[in-house]
């Protein structure tokens, strides 16, 4: 494996810890009200698209070697 293809899954691998830690907050009760709870949805619904995009990139990368 490439350096190139490391860094696409270190990428990965930090956007998913980061949506884990906010489920596990949100699916813990850690909300004080519905606000925050909005809140880190769409916090989860951004990261869920940047991990989108980030394999993406890293299949055409893949594909165009």
């Amino acid at each position: 494996m490439t350096k190139e293809v490391d860094i696409f899954d270190y990428l990965r691998s930090n956007v998913r810890d980061r949506m884990n830690d906010i489920s596990d907050h949100i699916s813990g009760g850690g909300c004080e009200d519905f606000a925050e709870y909005k809140k880190c949805c769409g916090i989860i619904h951004g990261l869920a698209q940047a991990e989108r995009e980030i394999l993406d990139a890293k299949s055409r990368y893949e594909n165009a070697q």
